[in-house]
């Protein structure tokens, strides 16, 4: 990996009975430890890394502290996409509350999500752009939560609930967009996106100055792949918040790609990478394959097999997903042994987040 690339992990935090907890306190703690709209919701971030020793080390580092500060205030943390049970909790900032306006009910699935973010250095941006659209059905190798308000169901429930029960009017805001064929035509989307998302609010009872006010373009579209000029990078968010080595490896996997777009072409057709490019399928199959990855994870064939053609090696993952074992509904008991289960698994992978890979075992054989 020499492509410079940053993590933001989203974590929950509870308590020592697994209970969902207000966990604000843990962000004073290091400055790269940021409070989410929700309480119990923290993201870790790290600087932007040129190496995957690096990334690791940064991200063990703020873990680390985030743990100590956990631990001071009596609380864990937990790396699942969902929360298991429904966490329903009051927006704390203004701009979370201007979200619950706007969004009404939809705003339930963004309190209810927790996912990983990775940011990539500009460089080839509308063949990033595309690529990073393609490697969609790759959520599927960090799967981390089987469970949407207590109700067992898709393989990637955070990344269901997200993208498509926000509302029919917000999907756009939230879903897989197509594939661009220039920065000016994915801006345009974006302005038009803030646009509509203006009308909604002040059919909300928020002005349009109260928006411009707190949201910028950028901000109000939450889709798996995002264009920010701030930073300047290409951000990834299809994945699920999961175990810092699992989020690692991943990122480091699809830098790679990454980098290949400086010297090979994006083109759409035979999915795979090739000497002199990297081919992707037409949208409507790649949208309807991300489907079959949210809802099934890494056992349908045709996803392993795409994975393969896209440089993956899926043997080296273990989804948390494949590992939730439970019944179809959860109890708040229920939830809250597993959260506690999660959270000892999560300190322990942080405490190896810099040794040596170890040989890990086919997740789909060992489910």
């Amino acid at each position: 990996m020499t492509v410079t690339t940053g993590i933001e992990l989203e974590l929950w935090v509870v308590d020592q009975d697994g209970c969902l907890c207000d966990g604000r306190q843990i962000a004073d703690e290091h400055e790269r430890i940021k409070p989410e709209f929700v309480g119990p919701l923290l993201e870790v971030q790290t600087e932007p890394c040129g190496s995957e020793a690096a990334l690791r080390r940064d991200l063990q580092e703020t873990l680390r502290t985030a743990i100590r500060a956990a631990h001071a205030g009596g609380n864990l943390l937990v790396p699942l996409g969902t929360p298991l049970t429904e966490a329903d909790v009051a927006c704390h900032d203004e701009r979370g509350k201007l979200f619950e306006q706007i969004y009404g009910g939809g705003v339930k699935s963004a309190k209810n999500c927790a996912g990983t973010h990775v940011h990539f250095e500009r460089g080839e941006t509308v063949r990033q752009l595309n690529l990073l659209t393609a490697l969609d059905p790759a959520l599927a190798l960090t799967s981390s939560s089987p469970y949407y308000c207590g109700q067992r169901g898709r393989s990637s429930s955070r990344a269901h609930a997200y993208r498509k029960q926000c509302g029919p009017e917000f999907r756009q805001f939230c879903d897989l967009w197509e594939y661009t064929d220039s920065v000016e035509e994915w801006q345009q989307r974006v302005d038009s996106a803030y646009e509509a998302f203006k009308s909604i609010a002040e059919d909300r009872g928020v002005s349009a100055a109260t928006v411009e006010e707190y949201f910028e373009p950028e901000n109000t579209v939450l889709n798996p792949v995002r264009l920010r000029r701030c930073q300047p990078t290409v951000e990834w968010r299809a994945p699920d918040a999961a175990l810092p080595s699992e989020v690692v490896r991943l990122a480091t996997d699809v830098a790679e790609l990454v980098e290949q777009t400086e010297h090979k072409p994006v083109e759409v057709g035979r999915p795979g990478v090739f000497d002199d490019r990297i081919g992707v399928p037409e949208f409507d199959e790649l949208y309807d394959l991300s489907r079959v990855a949210i809802n099934f994870g890494l056992r349908p064939t045709p996803v392993q097999n795409y994975l393969r053609r896209m440089g993956f090696d899926s043997s080296a993952y273990r989804p948390l997903s494949l590992r939730l074992g439970g019944a179809g509904t959860l109890t708040e008991t229920e939830a809250c042994q597993l959260r506690l289960e999660q959270a000892h698994r999560f300190e322990a992978d942080v405490a190896k987040l810099t040794a040596p890979h170890p040989p890990t075992a086919n997740p789909v054989e060992e489910a």
